[in-house]
């Protein structure tokens, strides 16, 4: 079984979140418990996409040449409800 997750009171968790969300950075999970009871667990978020910033799409996006067209851009603009 893995490591139980270790545990907070909310006063703890208040006055320590900075180092509680730093530990939870990475991979730990923390439990927030009120009166002995947990109540609530933190644990590190899954990215979705693991991007290099701007331009991490480079060569990976091919555009047609009609993208940016008057008409393709009135087709999104409508579907979107931004034109009659």
């Amino acid at each position: 079984m893995g490591n139980a997750a270790e545990q907070f009171n909310i006063h703890d968790a208040k006055t320590h979140l900075s180092r509680i969300i730093e530990r939870v950075e990475h991979g730990e999970e923390i439990v927030i418990s009120r009166a002995g009871h947990p109540v609530a667990k933190v644990v590190p978020l899954v990215r979705r996409a693991n991007r290099g910033g701007r331009g991490s799409l480079r060569g990976k996006l091919v555009l047609g040449p009609d993208w940016d067209t008057e008409e393709t851009n009135a087709s999104i603009a409508r579907d979107f409800g931004l034109l009659p």
